[in-house]
């Protein structure tokens, strides 16, 4: 990295400290709520946008949207306190599924400590089960290098959340002090990418080559990577079979020959891979590529054979042979793909290439056979409206550059499941943690991230009651979201695991009517509702043509269930 010559040396108070040394980390906005108050303005005075949340958890959820559509490292700010513990939902969500994230929070300071002081909370314990990094900043001549610490802690190795505690009383500091120029621009990642051990990746190369039947089962971290097009190329390449988990849809084009679809827990009637499950049960050789191999995703371990020889990439060296024995390719994904493509290509693939027909008969009849199963409810006209439906409808008209959020829960089922991964479109799911209430703020983060593409996201009523107050922060900062809202006035993976596994449910899984359309004009956001299947290609055309936030209020089917395998005991499924 040159550096330039001659840089005058700056003298700054500590809060602009902090907000230069965030603007060099290449930091545009801020997702805040004005506290802490002297490093909001400084970050402002250097044209750092803030995106006043509403609420503190959808705050640290819009950062992760914005993390995951740009590639770059957010930055959510937060007052001590009650405000703080808001913050440790999102920042779960982030540690578990890799994104990287750094929270700057108020901190009491250090001459103030144990005496009660207003909001007064131990932070560093607050935060210990849901970061990787947490340090608290108490001198002025330290913040640099805990700033860059922070980027570098959030960006580097697996990428998770990082925290800094900056004291009340350092930020009311006047004296300028002279700054030593810094050059480091940290904010993005993956940093500091690794390439895993030549020895294994040549084992891994010729265990696929003399493969009788392998499969390859790629989890976020191809995407977190940047390994896509790495990726693709192996699939061509070697004449691999591809599937991908929910996190990892996006991964490889699903109209590609050798593509399987998304596989895991809802592999049951009416799911998208249901047909082609026999290419994973029956594989002798299986590549997992950044997955976690967690319970969703195996189908709670019992979908992966136990007699296949395994491989594994990932740059996280406990999550290799955590739940399956593998040879160990520890490393970025995108450096350790196109190490193995390059290994790969010395070998005679000859047998891969015979078989390659076979697994495209297989595959093009098992989309057929998917195609029919779900055709009553796809064109279904019934009220209330099957969710399938909507999102036949949807699919057809969401563009190739599309990004889609998605609530955890049945939402992100319905969008893995009926909407296709195909051009450039970006999928965007809580599945970390899986808790609801993500999808909405989201989305926004990407949008704010990606403001020339389009961005729709599906949401569940329960998730969406947990974020209605950001409807205002959209309309505020004018970030245009589609948001479908399926209305079916309960709490439905909750009601129907209930029913499912214990014969009967907890009597507070069903919601009174709302009117999600009414809440939005309330808001000053435009809001549609449907009742009629007949209605739905209309409302999607109108939504995605207007010119600011949009929710599609879906009055949905109570009884309509995703593909999800314990769900097969349901009298009505």
């Amino acid at each position: 990295m040159s550096e330039p010559t001659n840089v005058p040396q700056l003298k700054l108070r500590p809060p602009q400290r902090f907000a230069h040394a965030l603007r060099r980390h290449g930091v545009e906005y801020l997702f805040g709520q004005s506290n802490p108050p002297g490093l909001t303005l400084a970050a402002e005075d250097l044209g750092i946008r803030q995106i006043g949340y509403r609420q503190e958890n959808s705050g640290t959820y819009m950062a992760d949207g914005y993390a995951r559509a740009t590639g770059k490292v957010p930055v959510v700010t937060a007052q001590n306190g009650p405000a703080a513990t808001l913050l440790v939902p999102g920042l779960a969500e982030c540690l578990s599924a890799s994104v990287p994230i750094l929270a700057i929070v108020q901190d009491v300071g250090p001459d103030n400590q144990d005496r009660n002081a207003f909001q007064e909370l131990d932070q560093m314990e607050l935060f210990k089960g849901v970061a990787k990094w947490i340090r608290r900043v108490t001198t002025a001549e330290r913040i640099e290098d805990y700033v860059d610490m922070a980027f570098t802690a959030a960006a580097s190795g697996r990428p998770g959340p990082a925290v800094l505690l900056v004291s009340m009383a350092l930020l009311n500091e006047r004296e300028e002090k002279p700054v030593p120029a810094r050059f480091a621009c940290l904010g993005h990642y993956p940093l500091d990418r690794t390439q895993a051990d030549p020895i294994n990746i040549a084992t891994a190369a010729a265990l696929l080559a003399n493969a009788r039947a392998p499969i390859v089962y790629a989890g976020g971290g191809v995407i977190g990577s940047g390994a896509q097009q790495e990726l693709r190329a192996l699939q061509e390449l070697a004449h691999l079979p591809v599937a991908t988990s929910t996190m990892g849809k996006g991964s490889v084009d699903e109209t590609h020959p050798l593509s399987v679809g998304v596989i895991g827990y809802f592999m049951a009637t009416r799911g998208m891979a249901k047909f082609a499950r026999p290419l994973v049960t029956e594989a002798d050789v299986v590549l997992l590529i950044g997955n976690r191999t967690n319970q969703n995703g195996t189908d709670s371990w019992t979908l992966l054979p136990r007699g296949a020889t395994y491989i594994h990439i990932d740059v996280d060296p406990l999550e290799i042979g955590r739940n399956y024995e593998a040879v160990r390719l520890q490393g970025d994904a995108k450096l350790t793909l196109a190490a193995l493509n390059t290994a790969l290509a010395t070998h005679n693939l000859d047998q891969r290439k015979a078989a390659r027909a076979g697994l495209e008969n297989t595959l093009q009849a098992a989309r057929a056979s998917h195609r029919e199963e779900v055709a009553a409810v796809t064109t279904s006209d019934a009220a209330p409206i099957r969710p399938e439906r909507f999102m036949a409808e949807l699919e057809k008209q969401l563009a190739d550059d599309h990004i889609i959020a998605a609530d955890a829960s049945f939402s992100s089922i319905w969008v893995t499941n009926f909407l296709a991964a195909t051009g450039t479109r970006r999928f965007l799911t809580p599945r970390g943690q899986a808790g609801l209430g993500w999808g909405f703020p989201m989305a926004m983060g990407a949008r704010i991230g990606q403001p020339e593409r389009p961005v729709c996201c599906v949401v569940g009523d329960g998730g969406f009651g947990h974020v209605w107050s950001e409807l205002e922060t959209a309309r505020r900062h004018g970030i245009k979201v589609v948001v479908a809202v399926m209305n079916n006035a309960v709490l439905g993976y909750q009601k129907h695991a209930e029913d499912a596994g214990l014969g009967r449910h907890t009597g507070v899984c069903d919601f009174a009517p709302v009117d999600h359309a009414a809440i939005a004009e309330a808001c000053g956001v435009k809001g549609i509702r449907v009742e009629r299947a007949a209605d739905i290609a209309a409302a999607i055309a109108s939504a995605l043509a207007a010119p600011g936030s949009v929710v599609i209020d879906i009055i949905a089917d109570p009884n309509a269930v995703p593909p999800v395998t314990v769900f097969t005991r349901l009298p009505h499924y």
